[in-house]
């Protein structure tokens, strides 16, 4: 099944790990841009983006999902 994954919290990849060793082909993966984190506010990936990093996906991060643009994009 070719899907795009949309998530962005650690709790939210193992869902994508699971669905990544199913077999089934992740075109893309949507998630929240990198943010400051710890005390240098150096920017940091969110947990989904690592995970699809590390399985080679192609990873997607708009500002917002809903605006018309990023809509079209998924299409």
């Amino acid at each position: 099944m070719r899907l795009v994954f949309l998530g962005t919290p650690a709790f939210a990849v193992p869902t994508l790990e699971r669905i990544v060793e199913a077999g089934h082909q992740v075109v893309s993966v949507v998630t929240q841009p990198d943010r400051p984190r710890g005390r240098g506010q150096h920017l940091a990936p969110p947990p989904v983006k690592a995970a699809a990093l590390r399985f080679g996906l192609r990873v997607y991060q708009p500002e917002r999902v809903r605006r018309p643009e990023v809509v079209d994009a998924l299409r």
